[in-house]
């Protein structure tokens, strides 16, 4: 199939709605398609044409992403679709190719995305960077341990989320560099996450929000909605559905899942993409009330493995020759000397033998500090060429806390 590739416009949107919407099986509502434009950078979309029809799209959203050691620029992936009718034709290996170029060329070393579907992006040298957890919590007789950390001073404050959006921006500006992989929001995201028209909340009622705070200012603040019900015999039988919740310090995060957990009329309180090392899990008295799943939550992607791994900050100092695999970006299929201290880190090609041989999947697996290597050893990705090499390689690393971005863009 001949295919051109080139940036879409303001005259593509249409057809790039229509393409998002037969690749993803869903209709966009009219307000979330101006949300979805408003994010959008025309001159980093890509489409794919066959003769004047558009088969393919894929976007990069241009972010400051939070990693091991302090913030980074990240292209953010998204929008990627292919027609149906175009499936299995080369459409998404030359857009992802191109596009891979394109962050090379702007000076982007990494790449980041959301999976639709788990399996895609690893071919493209993706590697599942980060995990998450969802919780489902019954409320009645769940409650925190004595040991929660509280503190007089705060006070909870209902408020109307429109109304408080300056509270929330400072609240998590606050906290976006505690935790590998957030990413800065900018005004258009945030409009994404405080919009709230009846497509947006799912049955659930209107956005509600709570924000901890002293005298001093705020420390914390929850969104959420809840979903009203009452059981056949009359008892009340409320969902909670948390989109987000931030504290500060210990004692604000407490006093805002305690508020949570003892709404009235709620049975069951769920949240997605809570971090696999979320607090929660040791403040409850009985852990396995959260009722956990696990899924994946962020893929990242070295596009420059010797500018990527020179950007991040390393839990331990390391030496070591890393062969990598490369397919999709030749310029990275080589051999890297990476050595990193308290001072920094530097990585540079060398010709001298390899401590240690992987893919780049398996690098960006465990680029933001949550991922080690030694079972992807165990797994036959990685191999050992010098003993105790991979060790070495997934100690320095490793990062706490651990990655999660809980948004997807």
């Amino acid at each position: 199939m001949n295919l051109t590739l080139r940036p879409l416009t303001e005259a593509d949107w249409t057809d790039w709605i229509t393409v998002d919407e037969e690749a993803f099986g869903n209709a966009i509502p009219p307000h979330r398609v101006e949300l979805f434009r408003n994010t959008t950078e025309f001159d980093r979309s890509l489409g794919a044409f066959e003769g004047d029809l558009l088969v393919g799209v894929t976007s990069v959203c241009s972010f400051t992403m939070t990693v091991p050691g302090g913030p980074i620029p990240v292209g953010g992936v998204t929008a990627v679709g292919v027609l149906p009718s175009h499936r299995r034709r080369g459409v998404l290996t030359a857009l992802m190719t191109r596009q891979l170029a394109d962050l090379r060329e702007r000076g982007e070393a990494v790449a980041a995305l959301y999976a639709s579907e788990a399996a895609i992006y690893g071919r493209f040298g993706y590697g599942r960077a980060a995990d998450t957890l969802s919780f489902d919590i019954p409320t009645r007789g769940t409650t925190l341990a004595a040991h929660a950390p509280a503190d007089p001073a705060l006070r909870l404050r209902v408020v109307r989320p429109a109304e408080a959006r300056g509270v929330f921006e400072k609240v998590f500006e606050a906290a976006l560099g505690e935790r590998p992989g957030r990413y800065a929001r900018t005004p258009a995201f945030w409009d994404m996450v405080l919009s709230d028209r009846e497509a947006d909340q799912g049955g659930a009622g209107p956005l509600k929000a709570v924000v901890a705070e002293d005298d001093g200012g705020p420390r914390g603040y929850a969104l959420f909605r809840i979903k009203p019900g009452f059981t056949g015999h009359d008892e009340p039988d409320g969902e909670l559905r948390l989109k987000e919740v931030f504290g500060l310090d210990p004692a604000a995060y407490a006093l805002l899942w305690r508020h949570l957990l003892e709404r009235d009329l709620v049975s069951r309180v769920t949240a997605l993409y809570r971090p696999v090392d979320d607090p929660l899990i040791h403040l409850l008295s009985e852990p396995r009330r959260l009722r956990a799943s696990w899924f994946d939550d962020l893929w990242v992607r070295l596009v420059d493995v010797g500018r990527a791994l020179a950007a991040r900050r390393y839990a331990a100092p390391v030496d070591v020759v890393v062969e990598v695999a490369d397919a999709v970006c030749p310029w990275n299929a080589r051999r890297w000397r990476l050595t990193a201290d308290a001072s920094g880190a530097r990585c540079e090609p060398v010709e001298e033998a390899a401590d240690l041989a992987l893919p780049v999947s398996a690098l960006g697996a465990a680029y933001l500090g949550g991922r080690p290597l030694t079972p992807l050893q165990a797994a036959g990705v990685v191999r050992e060429l010098r003993a105790g090499a991979v060790r070495e390689l997934s100690t320095a690393l490793s990062w706490e806390p651990a990655p999660c971005a809980g948004l997807v863009f």
